[in-house]
């Protein structure tokens, strides 16, 4: 009585069932997959946050399909500030609760039911879900590492399709860290126009480069039709506000189109609250506290990762740009599922297995490096020691 596109496998596999005996037992355990930013003992401004949840303009019922003038100009300053897109136009923009939404809303504009869209590999396993529920198939197409992270551009080109309808790129990746280069854009474009094809980026991460290379946002791409994802999760770093946005860029007249539909997509859900949406100036106003702090962490934790491998020989980390995670490639002697669930058994640390975002072989652990600093350090000690055994 179910549809096929919720066919998942829901079973516990075996890293999830170690991992809930691990806490259904007491132990504590050292995180190294934390993602929350709420959680890892940052400081966030309360009375800022809640004072701004408190106005009272939220009493008053005023659906926009696009989402409130106010709420949509604070995130164009965003980008016309921090990015240097001095043209951005709010009504480019749309709100959704959450990226989420957002890639549902894209997806949904492109793709009839089996049309296709490419994405990286190794990255984050979320579009297979969202993909499914939209009747979307995915095309994997490679990110190769020599040095550095790069896209496969042949792969690219044997994976599409007459059904291929867009490219999605992960501007930095998760989890590798790396940034799509400017001559990688270019690729990207010629390849796009060549095929007809629409891009759809993912800058969650953007803000946290860890060098002083700067990015350019997709938000700033006319060359193709362009989608360009991002939201107070990670920008704030307040996942819990359920706050994202999809800013359309490219040629006009595709532009235009573009947006028409996407208002009318917005407007069958409505979905984005009336306090949130008046809170966004202060909301996006927080990143400017909440950044330093989150890149202070990371690069402090890099710090220690790279001391702690210097002293032995047998694991690498690969290069990483931006983001919060960084990858860690370990000698094969097991499946990289067998090492974790006895990294979790007996030296009580939660790392996650290369497998999870769709590494092709064995030998690679993601490390999140927004876990509390000791906590990191105790954590990747236990790991080296285990490994070096």
């Amino acid at each position: 009585m179910f549809s096929e596109r919720t066919n998942w496998k829901l079973a516990p596999n075996r890293f999830t069932r170690a991992l809930e005996q691990a806490r259904a037992g007491g132990t504590k355990i050292l995180d190294l997959t934390a993602s929350n930013p709420t959680r890892v003992d940052l400081h966030y401004e309360k009375d800022s946050i809640l004072q701004a949840l408190a106005a009272a303009e939220s009493l008053d019922y005023d659906p926009q399909s696009k989402g409130l003038r106010g709420a949509r100009e604070a995130v164009a300053a965003y980008y016309r500030d921090d990015h240097g897109i001095g043209n951005q136009d709010a009504e480019k923009i749309i709100l959704t609760t959450g990226t989420s939404e957002g890639y549902s809303f894209v997806f949904r504009l492109l793709c009839n039911a089996g049309d296709e869209l490419l994405v990286p590999k190794p990255s984050y396993p979320l579009f297979e879900f969202l993909a499914d529920l939209q009747d979307v198939r995915l095309a994997p197409y490679e990110l190769i590492y020599d040095h550095g992270w790069q896209m496969d551009s042949p792969s690219m080109e044997k994976m599409v399709t007459a059904r291929t309808r867009g490219v999605v790129v992960v501007h930095p990746n998760n989890p590798t860290g790396s940034y799509v280069q400017a001559a990688e854009m270019e690729m990207l474009n010629s390849f796009c126009c060549k095929h007809g094809l629409a891009v759809i980026a993912d800058e969650v991460f953007l803000d946290y480069r860890l060098d002083r290379t700067a990015h350019a946002s997709f938000a700033a791409n006319r060359e193709v039709l362009t989608f360009t994802l991002s939201g107070l999760s990670k920008v704030s770093a307040l996942p819990q506000m359920k706050v994202a946005w999809v800013v359309t860029s490219g040629p006009p007249t595709e532009t235009a189109e573009a947006m028409g539909r996407l208002e009318v997509i917005a407007d069958m859900y409505l979905s984005m609250n009336a306090p949130q949406q008046w809170a966004m100036p202060a909301l996006l106003q927080q990143r400017k506290n909440i950044q330093p702090q989150v890149l202070e962490r990371v690069k402090a934790n890099l710090r220690e990762l790279d001391r702690q491998l210097a002293a032995q020989r047998g694991c690498e980390r690969l290069s990483v740009e931006g983001g919060w995670y960084a990858v860690l490639r370990v000698p094969v002697t097991r499946s990289d599922e067998e090492l974790v669930i006895e990294l979790l058994r007996e030296k009580s640390v939660l790392v996650h297995p290369g497998h999870f975002y769709d590494f092709p072989s064995d030998g690679y652990l993601v490390l999140s490096l927004i876990a509390p600093r000791r906590e990191f350090a105790d954590g990747m000690s236990a790991v080296l020691e285990k490994l070096s055994s």
